[in-house]
């Protein structure tokens, strides 16, 4: 009965309750209250040419994130695995960042980032020029994504770790009684051991990336030029800069129904390839 009321009272409510004001106009401001308009925030919103420019900065950010945070977690997962002195010690010390809040992460990474921080410190030591990493409009985005790697690669080494392990080390003996390489043995036995957990790795990673907002907010607050705006943080500022709730309602079930749209033809592409 508590888990139910907590489902209920704090995400069930409000999901409704945002589904409705997304086919209304209302501004907190107004004392009239919400006006029905029907599908017109949606039509709006898919219309406006922020709204089709942040989903695809917001593609932009997981396509930087997912393809090297996958590799580099598989390559740690695959060195963890093997028994070696201190390996428990370094699995913590990975996995450290995980828990560690996000916003408390940005923080860190944004004086990182600075004029004084480390980057700039470590390239002057060299004879380099110091950067301006999150106000160049094209290194801004990428510079995020280096955050959000190391703050997301502990997670992702310990469930593909857990998928490793999975395995039975009955197959990559029989492989090498067969004269398969290392390549050949990761190739078709490692890989297919791992699809189940690689496929909810890849579907969680593209849900979370799909809706970042603490580190765009605190690192670049969208800039420079919407380089970084992605989807949830153009919501944020509809909803309260702007104090357009309807759009911003309407602008959060449109991404929710990409990411589902998304998530499902992942997960049905590798299920029946696996068939």
């Amino acid at each position: 009965m508590p888990a139910t009321v907590y489902i209920v009272g704090f995400q069930l409510i409000p999901v409704v309750y945002g589904l409705v004001l997304s086919f209304t106009d209302y501004s907190p401001l107004s004392r009239s209250g919400p006006e029905f308009v029907g599908f017109e925030n949606f039509a709006d919103v898919l219309a406006d040419p922020r709204f089709l420019r942040s989903l695809l900065v917001t593609g932009q950010y997981v396509l930087l994130v997912l393809p090297a945070l996958l590799i580099l977690a598989l390559a740690l997962a695959m060195m963890v695995n093997r028994p070696f002195k201190g390996v428990g010690i370094f699995r913590s010390a990975l996995y450290v960042p995980h828990i560690v809040s996000l916003t408390a992460v940005s923080m860190i990474w944004l004086w990182i980032y600075s004029s004084n921080g480390a980057i700039n410190g470590l390239l002057e030591t060299i004879g380099l020029d110091p950067q301006t990493w999150l106000l160049d409009e094209n290194a801004a985005l990428p510079a995020v994504a280096v955050m959000r790697i190391w703050k997301a690669l502990g997670s992702n080494m310990v469930l593909l770790l857990a998928g490793l392990q999975t395995i039975p080390g009955d197959l990559y003996e029989a492989a090498r009684m067969d004269g398969a390489g290392a390549w050949a043995r990761f190739r078709y036995v490692t890989l297919p051991g791992l699809r189940p957990m690689l496929v909810y790795v890849v579907a969680m990673d593209v849900i979370y990336l799909a809706q970042s907002f603490a580190e765009i907010f605190i690192l670049t607050r969208g800039g420079p030029l919407g380089s970084t705006t992605v989807t949830n943080y153009l919501i944020y500022t509809e909803a309260f800069q702007y104090n357009s709730m309807g759009s911003a309602s309407a602008m959060a079930f449109v991404l929710f129904a990409l990411i589902a749209g998304v998530s499902l033809v992942w997960i049905r592409s590798i299920t029946r390839r696996s068939a």
